[in-house]
């Protein structure tokens, strides 16, 4: 397979669905004479109670029907809290027996829903968005969509099916619904900055909330109530943080993939239990064959400097991209070109993507993100890998490679073992020069 079979493109060829026609779940809807559509919400921490409350706020007709975490006072709260908002009073109905707990808390939701919001320890949004699509249901995944090769693998599963069966896919790589960047690629498509040579990405900023253990808690409970903050669990800070603006990036150069990455990355600043096994930076360089790269930064770390921002270094000018603020167009000098006018982005990214989502239902051409959330993801994860090993990794090997990180969770529990902590309280991160990836057959480095 060449690396171009591995770019959105060969992505796409990869999906493509045999023919056939296949009931959507809107044509299902609609024949029940009702143009409601249940959502069901598998982890209902912060960024999952924020995709209900985005979704109602996009959309009239959806309402809130299941809720699954595994930890039972986490979806009490997140019932509590929408039902209380102003978006959700008189739109969320679920009773007690439709609140679902414990590792397999998502079979429950997904029997009861139209679309289901996946927002968890991103080890499990790939077996999760794919067992939704099985069962023919609309998704939500939020963002990395796979920590992993063989992840990555059954994320384009997942796309495959929700292809097949006409299903709305759709990313929490939720970027390409900002209005105003829209606007801002359509300009980089017309050539107004010539040819990107060079991209830049940083996504520096403080840690997430540190979680200190309880005596009651077993190691691997520990881990997962503290996911944000274990590789098996997250996927490292590279899929956390700077994925969003990777894939910013690759959306700018049309999705094409690079070929090599080599990066640097430890642990500097932070040394606490509770920051887990994470790098707390990470410099990653991302080269292609024609000679364009990618420069991305990430950091997590305390009274130090912090922004998001993507610079798009083209042959006649730039294009900035600010987080959520305005993106702007300047020449190779720094003066500004074009700027949007902010009336444009009518709603925000976080409520467009499911604006976008539910009216693509209503229409019958459900949108399918499955593919570019593979693709991405998989630039997200050689970064990782590069970072981890200290080598020139490859794309194309490592996507081939279909490697998992330890441990293993098909059959996950609380019992299951993970590394624990040293003697100092510390857990061990990857050495750069020792680390190797195991595929079952042999190193990839």
């Amino acid at each position: 397979m060449t690396l171009k079979e591995l770019s959105r493109r060969g992505f796409l060829q990869l999906g493509a669905a045999a023919g056939g026609a296949v009931l959507t779940a809107s044509q299902r809807v609609h024949a029940a004479g009702s143009d409601v559509l249940k959502i069901g919400l598998v982890g209902c921490g912060g960024r999952g109670t924020g995709s209900l409350r985005d979704s109602l706020t996009a959309m009239p007709n959806v309402r809130v029907v299941a809720l699954g975490d595994l930890f039972r006072e986490k979806a009490v709260a997140t019932r509590a809290a929408i039902a209380a908002s102003d978006v959700g009073k008189g739109r969320i109905d679920v009773p007690d027996d439709r609140i679902f707990t414990g590792f397999d808390s998502y079979k429950g939701v997904i029997a009861e829903s139209d679309i289901v919001h996946i927002a968890l320890p991103s080890r499990f949004h790939p077996p999760y968005n794919l067992a939704a699509v099985q069962a023919g249901k609309h998704a939500f995944t939020e963002k990395p969509n796979g920590i992993d090769a063989d992840g990555v693998h059954v994320t384009i599963q997942a796309a495959k099916i929700a292809e097949e069966k006409k299903l709305a896919n759709v990313s929490g790589l939720c970027y390409r619904y900002d209005l105003l960047r829209v606007q801002a690629i359509q300009r980089i498509r017309n050539g107004e900055i010539g040819e990107i040579l060079a991209a830049q990405s940083d996504y520096l900023r403080t840690p997430y909330n540190l979680i200190p253990k309880k005596p009651e808690w077993s190691e691997t409970e520990y881990q997962i109530r503290n996911w944000e903050h274990f590789t098996w669990l997250n996927g490292d800070e590279i899929q956390q943080s700077l994925l969003h603006n990777l894939d910013s990036v690759l959306w700018a150069m049309e999705d094409e993939l690079p070929e090599t990455c080599y990066a640097l990355g430890g642990r500097s600043s932070v040394f606490s239990p509770a920051l887990g096994d994470l790098f707390d930076h990470a410099s990653v360089i991302y080269d292609y064959a024609d000679g364009k790269r990618i420069y991305g930064a990430t950091r997590t770390a305390q009274n130090c400097f912090t922004r998001n921002i993507d610079v798009f270094h083209g042959t006649k000018g730039r294009m900035i991209f600010n987080a959520t603020g305005i993106p702007f167009m300047t020449d190779t000098r720094g003066n500004v070109r074009w700027r949007p006018d902010p009336k444009d982005r009518i709603r925000s990214m976080y409520v467009q993507e499911h604006y976008a989502l539910v009216n693509s239902i209503m229409n019958g051409k459900p949108i399918n993100d499955g593919f570019r959330m593979a693709s991405s993801t998989m630039v997200g994860v050689l970064g990782m890998i590069a970072s981890f090993t200290g080598k020139r990794e490859s794309y194309k090997d490592l996507f081939e490679s279909r490697f998992k990180i330890e441990p293993n969770v098909d059959h996950p529990s609380f019992d299951m073992p993970v590394a624990a902590p040293g003697a100092n309280g510390l857990y061990r991160i990857p050495v750069p020069g020792e680390y190797q990836v195991k595929t079952g057959r042999q190193a990839v480095s």
